[in-house]
């Protein structure tokens, strides 16, 4: 059986690796192929597994022996299902391999808003602690979590597991979801009385037609005057002018996000020059512990196919 890796470098380095994979076949990675390499790449491929390379009419025309695409992720937006379908491809993705990644990495943002630690640290390094005629310099201010109110906006299993942890912080934690559910800890409400009652909106639904540019400059001008806005989720549910100007006018005290539109950052995206913005590149899901976890599913997921019982099938 042979395997193409796309996007082998989305996932793969010298802490994780494919091993695994070559149980199963001879294994040819590629680091990140361009979109116009896609298709002699794979042209004799059996198995295809990749993260976010575009899967198509288009880079698919010529792998005529392939039987299987296997994701490196849960989205698969990036793959032409249709195409897939009509073809006999079918496609498997990868659920639940990051939830505590995710929901680890959403406290690590909200903690830095609250606890100002790389602030401080800087302030430390840059030898200011020295000169202070204090032992507990006042620089930036702190606040408690306790007490305060956390809207999460997507009760699915990352929702759910900051909502536990929010819980041991003695926070008051309320929640919406497209569909009804009902969480432990959490109180239900729409999305407006959500916006209109968080100090925090942290945002773990996934991007569709409903969610797509969902936080606008409607949703933020309904949001809390100072509150902080959360995205670990994906880019597309932010318009990012809109944020920048929340931000800009001090309606919205600091904004904390993991994703953005277009990933890698553009060189001009304006987000840059926000205030009280803190970004990180797109890293929630990628502790060495969740790529290899990852690394297992997609694995499994390649073996219950071809012995008949497949696993996470999305067509």
């Amino acid at each position: 059986m042979k395997i193409v890796l796309t996007d082998a470098q989305t996932v793969i380095d010298d802490l994780v690796n494919a091993d695994p994979l070559r149980t199963l076949g001879e294994v040819t990675e590629h680091g990140l192929l361009a979109y116009e390499e896609v298709a002699g790449q794979i042209a004799d491929a059996d198995v295809v597994v990749c993260n976010k390379t575009l899967m198509d009419a288009h880079t698919l025309r010529f792998a005529k022996k392939l039987r299987y695409i296997g994701l490196f992720a849960t989205g698969y937006n990036n793959i032409d299902i249709d195409y897939c379908r009509a073809n006999g491809i079918a496609v498997c993705n990868a659920g639940s391999y990051s939830t505590n990644a995710v929901a680890q990495h959403t406290f690590a943002l909200i903690l830095e808003a609250f606890n100002r630690t790389s602030q401080y640290n800087q302030y430390v390094h840059d030898g200011l602690w020295k000169r202070s005629p204090t032992f507990s310099p006042f620089v930036y201010p702190l606040n408690e979590l306790a007490g305060k109110t956390l809207g999460i906006v997507g009760l699915g299993a990352i929702g759910t597991a900051v909502a536990k942890i929010a819980n041991a912080f003695q926070m008051n934690v309320i929640g919406c979801n497209r569909s009804p559910k009902t969480v432990e800890g959490v109180e239900t409400v729409s999305f407006e009385e959500l916006l209109r009652r968080s100090d925090i909106v942290s945002v773990h639904c996934p991007l569709n037609a409903e969610s797509r540019d969902l936080f606008n400059k409607t949703t933020f001008a309904r949001m809390k005057q100072g509150a902080l806005f959360v995205n670990t989720a994906r880019g597309g549910v932010v318009v990012e002018q809109d944020l920048f100007d929340a931000l800009e006018s001090g309606h919205l005290g600091m904004a904390a996000v993991d994703t953005i539109r277009v990933e890698p950052m553009e060189q001009d995206n304006l987000l840059m020059n926000a205030k009280n913005c803190i970004m990180t590149p797109h890293i929630a899901w990628a502790p060495v512990e969740t790529r290899e976890r990852l690394m297992g599913i997609v694995v499994d997921n390649i073996k219950n196919f071809f012995n008949g019982t497949p696993t996470n099938l999305v067509t």
